[in-house]
């Protein structure tokens, strides 16, 4: 029976195949592939885990004194039980043979299978078993934990051998932004979580990808088996579960006609963004990697306006990484971009981008209460000095290779400028001290903190220009976590203040005759774009896939019939059923 989810739409597109699922666990697990050669030694870990469990299993077994209850002693067998049985160990081989999954990977999808199993027996006691099912798994998982990963665990598999014909599309309860990005070029066409906001960071790199994706459905893990096959619409946020021939169809003519439009869009690759009244706008792209450098040249970026570097720290075991891996990564970007500017953003971690030695988990409930408003960003890179020099000087260092510019992210107070800078003063004598070849760095800073957007002049004296992060600066303002579904409705970025806030950070720069832009998804917003042209907005950053439609918009915009539009959208009063509909009329007259 045909059933449909529905979630919020943060990536475009349509995504058709059968569906992974990726069971949550209250231990953390690893995602990755695994190649061929690396199979018997993944099976080994599994079977080394499995023989751990049944000596402690035994252990306690043979602890268990005279006195104590015989349902001690019974329940421990049904574990040891349930640990041999081959609808545990065999199915799950059978995950890593076919699916080439790692061991804890295929460990968790085994047990999607057999819980729902247990979950549809008719007798309780054995309903009840599924309890013991998901502690002996734990048992293994932690033991897998304990004995460590093997020597290249995260392999970028991106052939379809393993996976058969039919295309893939991951099911999770929620996946991180570095989970996301190893999945980069894999067998997955789409995605869907639980949890997860419109602007999330999950979602960010997701529409970066490409891929068509929808978070918050809530029960779609619960609600989609392994290898159903599933409809992904990240158009409208609905996920069609077990589609009906002509329903499938229809979805299918659709990608058809979505390839179509995104190949005639591509032929716009080599003509200047240019306003019909000839005002020159410029496009930039944000990335998450150097290997990003070749989609954004592809979509005719004119430069990177956003260098994610916080992705080099993530998924490494809490292991930062040192100054010469920093170094290849940004001298790369800057040699694959020959000549064009690069803006590079210093590591920002926090939120729901904690690094591996502070999971999630602890961020949200067991240090930090409010991670959004904690140690994050800048106030991260200040408090760890020598972390924050490593970064610099591999900046510095890359800069010598073409034109870079380094970007300081939720400044909010002057404090904070002087000691930024006092860091990039110290970094760039030292360097000189030691004869260590370096370019020019431009230094700006991300306007994301409304204590930021309102004290502009102090910015502008500090700092070589400007670039709004609308996300963080729509959160920070209307008080809205933008990972959290259950307020989403919330996150308005029509809100009049908001926009308010971002014109006159672009006016305010604009007047000082420093550089500004817009690297915050409103930037690849097509919603938008009339409006921040409208602002006096000229320098736009985005994911590369955004760039063609948005110049497109550009190309057909007369600014000159904006003033209505830009009026309208900073009055208090005005809401966003008024401003869009006033959008429309503006673009079609």
């Amino acid at each position: 029976m045909s059933v449909q989810v529905f979630g919020l739409p943060v990536s475009r597109g349509v995504a058709i195949g059968r569906a992974v699922l990726v069971a949550s666990s209250r231990v953390d697990v690893a995602h990755y592939f695994v190649d061929a050669a690396q199979l018997p030694a993944e099976i080994a870990r599994l079977k080394q885990a499995r023989d751990i469990v049944s000596q402690e299993l035994g252990a306690l077994k043979d602890s268990v004194g005279g006195d104590a209850p015989a349902e001690l002693a019974a329940l421990l067998d049904v574990h040891l039980m349930l640990l041999h049985d081959d609808t545990l160990a065999a199915a799950t081989r059978h995950w890593i043979v076919e699916r080439r999954y790692n061991a804890e990977w295929a460990l968790s999808a085994q047990l999607e299978v057999l819980a729902r199993q247990f979950d549809e027996m008719e007798d309780e006691y054995l309903r009840e078993r599924k309890a013991d099912l998901e502690q002996v798994v734990e048992r293994l998982l932690r033991a897998l934990a304990a004995k460590g990963a093997p020597l290249s665990p995260v392999v970028p598999v991106a052939a379809r051998d393993f996976a058969g014909e039919d295309p893939l599309i991951l099911v999770a309860g929620d996946i991180s932004p570095a989970d996301m990005l190893h999945f980069r070029g894999s067998v997955f066409t789409g995605f869907v979580t639980d949890v997860g906001g419109r602007n999330s960071h999950t979602a960010i790199v997701a529409r970066s990808l490409d891929i068509p994706a929808v978070v918050g459905a809530r029960d779609a893990s619960r609600l989609i088996r392994q290898d159903d096959w599933i409809i992904v619409d990240g158009d409208s946020g609905v996920v069609v579960v077990a589609p009906s021939p002509i329903v499938l169809e229809e979805y299918r003519f659709r990608q058809r006609q979505s390839h179509l439009e995104r190949e005639r869009l591509s032929r716009l690759r080599a003509k200047p963004a240019i306003t019909l009244d000839g005002l020159k706008v410029e496009l930039l792209a944000n990335i998450e990697s150097p290997d990003d450098c070749v989609a954004a040249l592809a979509a005719g970026a004119e430069g990177v306006g956003l260098f994610r570097s916080e992705f080099l720290f993530m998924n490494r075991a809490g292991a930062l990484p040192d100054e010469d891996e920093q170094f290849d990564a940004y001298s790369r970007v800057v040699r694959a971009m020959n000549g064009l500017p690069v803006t590079i953003r210093t590591v920002d971690v926090g939120a729901d981008k904690p690094l591996d030695r502070i999971s999630a988990a602890e961020l949200r409930h067991e240090h930090i209460l409010n991670p959004a408003l904690g140690l994050r960003a800048i106030r991260w890179s200040l408090a760890d000095p020598d972390m924050f020099d490593v970064q610099l000087r591999a900046i510095f260092r890359a800069s010598a290779f073409g034109p870079v510019r380094l970007m300081i992210p939720m400044l909010s107070r002057a404090s904070e400028i002087h000691a930024t800078l006092e860091a990039v003063h110290r970094v760039r004598s030292r360097l000189d001290q030691e004869g260590v070849a370096r370019g020019e760095l431009q230094v700006g800073a991300m306007i994301e903190v409304p204590a930021a957007a309102l004290s502009m002049p102090l910015f502008l004296k500090y700092f070589d220009f400007v670039s709004i992060g609308t996300n963080d600066l729509i959160q920070y303002t209307l008080a809205i976590d933008r990972a959290d579904e259950s307020v989403a409705h919330l996150y308005d970025p029509w809100h009049p203040v908001v926009l308010k806030l971002v014109l006159d950070t672009i006016r305010l720069a604009t007047a000082a005759g420093k550089p500004v832009s817009v690297c915050g998804e409103m930037a690849g917003d097509l919603e938008f774009t009339e409006l921040l042209l409208g602002f006096g907005l000229r320098s736009f950053s985005m994911h590369p896939t955004q760039l063609p439609a948005v110049k497109q918009k550009i190309l057909r915009t007369d600014t000159q019939r904006l003033q209505a539009l830009v009026a309208a959208a900073v009055d208090p009063e005005s809401t966003q059923a008024f401003i869009q509909p006033l959008a429309r009329q503006t673009r079609s007259a």
